[in-house]
């Protein structure tokens, strides 16, 4: 489904991503870990369109992206699904505006069918239409506003791929489980391939067996838990830290065992 041959990005000269090679499959779920600026965000970038490689070859479900005109570019994102960091909501529009807002302005629906859609989608994300579709955003929980972010993805396109950028950052525990539960579920029931973009290891085994660790634009590791576990490269040894101490034995028994 997304396939990464020998990618170089940078800007100003300056490479973000050197040498990225990686595929994704069809229904595979995997996520891209390092530390702060080490080009996780740009790998999204590239598999959207936005931006192009200065040299290597990215191909959306078998067609070449880097040489797609913007009006083919347009048409490949409507399999493509997209949750920002901070939700990305519209603050002046309600819930049901922003879940229904590409039905809104770019369908001949009606306002009644839209709404019709856009109260199953809440009911999907785990969320009741009934107390929040004439709410605004600010005033959700932050939990609930990410829940709505995905809900807008999946009504604005039919996706074989949704990618998350960091999509529980600034959440309490509880929100987290939900939202990563969320994303679980969008992947098994939808069958579509995922790619979450995080810093937080204990989310990453939330929703991968398939994890990429990019160090300083390159790909430091790519594998399963036990191999991110082993792993003996100080690159990857150093960004777990301590946390390599805490893949205790629930976790052993997920991967290894394929709970």
């Amino acid at each position: 489904m997304i396939e990464f041959r020998n990618i170089d990005f940078g800007y100003d000269e300056k490479l973000v991503l050197r040498d990225v090679s990686f595929d994704i499959d069809p229904t595979e779920s995997v996520v891209i870990m390092g530390p702060s600026g080490s080009g996780k965000s740009t790998v999204l970038r590239l598999i959207l369109g936005l931006e192009c490689p200065q040299r290597g070859e990215i191909r959306i479900d078998g067609r070449n992206i880097c040489v797609m005109k913007e009006k083919d570019k347009q048409e490949l994102r409507k399999s493509i699904g997209m949750v920002f960091q901070d939700g990305a909501l519209f603050d002046s529009r309600t819930v049901g505006e922003n879940v229904g807002y590409y039905l809104i302005e770019h369908t001949g629906l009606s306002w009644q069918e839209i709404e019709r859609r856009v109260r199953e989608m809440l009911g999907f994300v785990g969320l009741d239409a009934s107390e929040i579709i004439d709410k605004l955003p600010e005033e959700l929980s932050g939990g609930m506003q990410r829940r709505v972010a995905i809900g807008r993805a999946l009504l604005s396109t039919d996706p074989k791929i949704m990618l998350y950028d960091e999509p529980t950052t600034g959440l309490d525990p509880q929100s987290t489980e939900n939202v990563l539960t969320l994303i679980n579920k969008l992947t098994r029931e939808r069958s579509i391939s995922t790619v979450v973009v995080t810093h937080q290891i204990a989310d990453a085994l939330g929703v991968a067996k398939r994890f990429i660790v990019i160090h300083e634009g390159e790909v430091a590791f790519d594998g399963d838990f036990v191999g991110l576990r082993d792993c003996r490269d100080d690159r990857v040894r150093n960004f777990l830290g301590p946390f390599r101490a805490s893949m205790d034995l629930v976790a052993e028994k997920k991967f290894m065992n394929g709970v």
